[in-house]
Parts: C-alpha cells; structure tokens; sequence
C-alpha cells in the first residue's frame, strides 16, 4: 500500500505543476504593465475598456438564453428517452457526442451556407437572426454536457413511478416535466447550466465567423494587438470558468445538506 500511496502522491505533484506552473506564470506575467513593479494596471485596462464590458454583457446574455433553451430541448428529451424509449438511448447518446467529434468551424460554415441571404431561412440577414443562429450553435456545443448531467439527474429518481403517480392525479405531460420532472433534477440541470456558461463565454469559432461582438473575439483581438492585457484577460476567463465549477459543487452539496436534513 504504501508504495502505491507514494506514487499516488507523485501523481498528484505533478499534475499540480504541470496545470499550476502556466497559471502561475500567466498571473505573474498581467502584473508586469508598470515596469520594475507589480501592479493592476493591465485590469485596470481591461475593465475599464468599453468594449470588454459590451462583449463581455453580450456573452452572458447569449449564456443564459443558450442555458434555456437547451434545458427546454434535453430535460424533454432525456426524460421521453428514458421513460418511454430506452432502447433508443445509445442512439440518443451518440447524437449528443457529435459536437464534441465535429469541429465548430465545420458546424458554422454549414450554418452560413444552410442560412444565408440566398436560403428559405435568411438568418444572416438580421442580426437577431444571427444572434438567433449563434445561440443554436451554442446549444449545440453545450449539447453533450447538458444531456449528460440531466441524464444523470434523472438516473437517481424512479421516474416511472413519479409519473404514473403523477397522471394519477390527473396531471398533464407539461405538468409532469415542469412541477414534477424538472424540480428533481434541478441540480443536474444547474450542473449542465454552468458548463454551458462556461464554454459560451470562451467560444471564439462561432461568434467570428458570425461577425459578433462575443468575449471570445475580444480576447483573440487584445491578444494581437496588446501585450499585459492578454494575461490578465486569460485569467479573467480561468477564473470565471472556476467560479462556475465551485458553483456546481456549492449547489451539490447544498442539495445533499438539505435532503439529509429533511429526511
């Protein structure tokens, strides 16, 4: 055992370093603006440039509209699959992998040529309809995480019983999914929702060649043509990334705290 414990540990060392070192020196690295001394000035920079805080407020905006809307297509989804047709899961779970196979400029161009000016569906005419393009492209990158977390959700509830239960009562299918299915795997779902926050805000493929005022854009224009603001705009990203992930696991444990109690 305790050779094992002592390689396990070695392990461990080394993906600290190995992750550690690069944040380490990408943090040191922002601190530099002002020569001979640390300081914020290449925050100070970033935050106080109007066009982070537009790109920036755009791409929370596009989040929480793409969190909606992929909730409103997986929970639905995962939760006919598993209830009615099981044997249609692996199907469903390959469908779902695809984004992750697929890279997003093959999925972008294929929206530009299915959706532009010339199509039965204009949705780059507008910039609501690219927005509206952009925010699929979004759903559809998130797709694997989202569906995985509901899926997860929903493997720890006896849905079939709550369901039956349910029409028992005389409840519709609507009433099921949003007052009996959905509060269950609440969790799952907010798992799902962060994720997803966190891949819209560092995408940069999509946002491009769409030609929209995304975060990701930003981030590849400072880093062309600014020299400490990109290190600092890099750990802004990290950082905001890692809130999301301590937000999953707040909520985790919060849930667990609260059903222990109530049982």
């Amino acid at each position: 055992m305790r050779p094992n414990r002592f390689w396990s540990w070695v392990a461990l060392g080394f993906g600290l370093v190995y992750f550690l070192l690069p944040l380490i020196g990408t943090i040191e690295f922002s601190l530099r603006a002002r020569r001979g001394e640390y300081s914020l000035d290449a925050y100070r920079w970033v935050i106080a440039d109007p066009q982070f805080r537009a790109t920036f407020g755009y791409s929370i905006v596009m989040a929480l509209f793409t969190i909606v809307v992929g909730a409103l297509i997986v929970v639905p989804t995962a939760y006919w699959v598993r209830l009615k047709f099981p044997r249609l899961r692996p199907l469903v779970e390959f469908v779902t992998l695809l984004p992750l196979v697929i890279p997003p400029i093959v999925i972008v161009f294929g929206y530009i040529r299915l959706y532009n000016t010339s199509s039965f569906l204009p949705l780059t005419g507008s910039a609501m309809g690219t927005n509206v393009l952009l925010m699929m492209g979004y759903a559809t990158l998130s797709l694997p995480y989202m569906y995985r977390a509901v899926d997860t959700g929903l493997r720890a509830i006896d849905v079939r019983t709550l369901t039956e239960a349910a029409q028992s009562l005389g409840a519709g299918w609507v009433t099921i999914i949003g007052r009996v299915i959905l509060p269950n795997v609440l969790v799952a779902v907010l798992s799902g929702a962060f994720l997803t926050f966190a891949i819209v805000i560092g995408e940069f493929v999509l946002a491009a060649l769409l030609n929209r005022p995304a975060f990701g854009p930003y981030l590849q224009l400072i880093g062309a043509n600014r020299a400490y603001e990109p290190a600092a705009l890099a750990v802004i990203a990290f950082a905001i990334t890692w809130v999301c992930m301590g937000l999953i696991q707040l909520v985790t444990l919060f849930t667990r705290h609260t059903r222990a109690t109530g049982s």
